[in-house]
């Protein structure tokens, strides 16, 4: 039988890993490439720089934070009554909301704005009759139409989102609750719902910024955006890649502030559920014994 002393001495050979370098090496040329097309490219960075912090861009930008908070505030709300719609046990619940996901999540977003900017064709004035009327047209501004249809779009998603966070709780916990007389609100409110956000969160984030970048279709009700500013510039300039380049670094600004936010957010709510697999992320010797100093040995 071989003296496993003997296996300590065989001499370790590093692998090489001649496919891993050689597709860097291309990742690097590609990325290069890029660089070098855009530097030397028919490109006026003064320009960017100059339109960078321009009246109407910034004007744009702060419409486009304003309807992306408040689309995903209506989605949310929305998106957890019809969640908990939909996990009810009455049939009729049940039904509607799923017709409501069904619905909003069929239809482009696209097709929703439009439908919803163009409401007064289909309902000439809204309100309750002999107490208060309005021309359709008069209330559904390019802020309202945009709302609506990124928020009820959204909602959809965000129902199926919950829903699924609420499943991932285990039933035991909302049985033991209502065997101690808690209501089944305060069992989703205090036992259900915090216990889900740690399975929320994370697509939840995704949606947040997918919202962000789907505003700039608002621009066809006249919403008054980023893109929309962008375009407003260029159509009177023709600095086309300049501008678009602007709306680009903005974008990604604001994209990488969520993602951090997402990233503490997430980390808040999940405490106490962080993962504990036995000798995963321990050192380890070579004969498979946890090393001192690196956690304890089972």
């Amino acid at each position: 039988m071989t003296d496993p002393n003997d296996l300590l001495d065989v001499r370790r050979h590093r692998r090489r890993h001649v496919g891993r370098w050689l597709w860097a090496v291309v990742i690097l040329v590609a990325a290069a490439w890029v660089v070098r097309a855009f530097a030397l490219g028919d490109i006026e960075w003064p320009i960017v720089a100059q339109y960078f912090t321009a009246d109407l861009i910034l004007r744009g930008l702060v419409n486009t934070i304003v309807i992306t908070i408040t689309s995903m505030l209506l989605g949310i709300v929305l998106g957890v009554i019809v969640a908990v719609m939909r996990l009810s046990s009455n049939p009729v619940a049940q039904a509607v909301a799923a017709a409501y996901v069904w619905f909003f999540r069929g239809v482009p977003v696209l097709l929703q704005l439009l439908l919803w900017y163009n409401l007064a064709l289909v309902f000439p004035t809204i309100g309750i009759p002999g107490i208060w009327e309005e021309r359709t047209i008069v209330l559904m501004t390019p802020f309202l139409a945009t709302l609506l249809g990124l928020g009820l779009h959204q909602s959809a998603y965000t129902a199926e989102i919950v829903r699924g966070g609420i499943l991932s709780v285990d039933r035991g916990q909302t049985e033991a609750a209502n065997s101690l007389g808690i209501s089944g609100v305060a069992v989703l409110r205090r036992i259900v719902l915090p216990q889900a956000m740690r399975v929320i969160i994370p697509p939840l984030g995704n949606e947040v910024i997918s919202t962000l970048k789907t505003s700039s279709l608002a621009a066809v009700v006249t919403y008054g955006e980023l893109l929309q500013s962008a375009q407003l510039i260029y159509y009177a300039n023709n600095r086309i890649i300049e501008l678009l380049i602007v709306v680009t670094i903005w974008y990604l600004i604001i994209v990488s502030i969520l993602a951090v936010g997402q990233f503490f957010l997430e980390r808040r709510v999940g405490r106490g559920f962080a993962r504990r697999t036995p000798g995963v992320g321990r050192a380890r010797g070579r004969t498979g014994k946890v090393l001192a100093g690196s956690g304890s040995e089972a």
